[in-house]
């Protein structure tokens, strides 16, 4: 009896470490958690974290939280913005330089609206609409995916801060200049192009719907995995130059078994619609992966013998 009781623990505590270790690939496009602005006042690979799986000898791709709240917490640089400087500082968290949302827009005559309810940050205005949702590893600006490697955070004292990647972005006003004390930027306001005029439309349906079907369901950082695969290769002067003629490719057989089984004309999720979108802003997880599989369900060993090894996500393995 007890050697029976032994064996099932010896079975649950391997179940709960195989659960625990699938939840830190899960990239959510937000997080919960925390506490709200006050509605009354006024993306490099390098910030990915890879983590090594001792157990099977593979590198698993994951994403850092932010590891305090606190303002104090982390470097804080001057902000300064067209020549003047603003009350809230910036900070640098997880390598990154993140700006305070309100503040920052304020500079540009920008107004934000803050819902508590869904801790989500909103603009609508001056031909720019913005929303930034704490936790979230995406900033929407007109109609487009800006992905962050690190998550905007609603921090101790009630601002929402984002990764000034993103923030920059949306307003059109370049990168600015961060240096170990101060950051600044100057420029006039022009917003982002829109979704509808930035992205084609073939090739936003098209990738996306490679994403879906290979990599449905996976965590959103997987299925950005799998359409820089498609992009690297549209790049690369060993295959064609298209999306489409990447998918459909058949110089040597069939590419992707969704091709070959149909599934690739399925309408695509939303999250693989996002993927592509972020895919397509210029978001590349780890040098020029060209291949990928899922080792569990591949016939061939070619891609193992022949291709160099890059990481792991769920269920796909990435090479080079």
């Amino acid at each position: 009896m007890t050697k029976k009781l032994n064996r099932g623990r010896r079975v649950a505590l391997f179940l709960l470490f195989l659960l625990l270790s699938l939840s830190l690939l899960t990239v959510p496009v937000s997080a919960d958690g925390g506490s709200g602005e006050a509605d009354a006042v006024a993306p490099s690979p390098r910030a990915a974290v890879g983590s090594v799986d001792t157990s099977g000898g593979k590198i698993s791709y994951t994403l850092p939280g932010v590891p305090s709240r606190s303002v104090w917490a982390h470097k804080r640089l001057t902000l300064k913005v067209n020549g003047r400087t603003l009350s809230e500082p910036a900070l640098v968290m997880n390598g990154i330089t993140y700006l305070p949302m309100r503040a920052f827009l304020g500079a540009f005559g920008v107004n934000m609206s803050y819902s508590s309810a869904s801790r989500t940050a909103t603009v609508n205005s001056a031909g720019l609409s913005i929303s930034v949702t704490d936790g979230a590893f995406v900033t929407y600006a007109n109609d487009r995916a800006l992905f962050s490697f690190s998550p905007a955070t609603l921090m101790s004292n009630g601002r929402m801060y984002v990764p000034a990647s993103a923030l920059t972005k949306a307003v059109g006003i370049g990168s600015g200049r961060v240096t170990a004390s101060e950051a600044v930027y100057s420029g006039a306001l022009k917003p982002l192009t829109r979704g509808s005029a930035y992205y084609r439309e073939d090739e936003l349906l098209w990738l996306a719907r490679i994403i879906s079907a290979e990599a449905r369901g996976e965590s959103l950082i997987g299925q950005i995995a799998v359409g820089n695969v498609i992009l690297n290769r549209v790049r690369s002067s060993a295959f064609p130059n298209t999306i489409w003629g990447v998918i459909f490719d058949r110089r040597y057989g069939v590419q992707f078994s969704p091709v070959a089984n149909g599934t690739i004309y399925n309408d695509p999720a939303y999250t693989s619609v996002l993927a592509a979108k972020i895919c397509l802003e210029g978001t590349r997880l780890s040098g020029e992966t060209l291949y990928f599989l899922n080792p569990r369900a591949a016939h061939s060993p070619w891609i193992v013998n022949n291709r160099k090894y890059a990481y792991t996500i769920i269920n796909h393995d990435f090479y080079y």
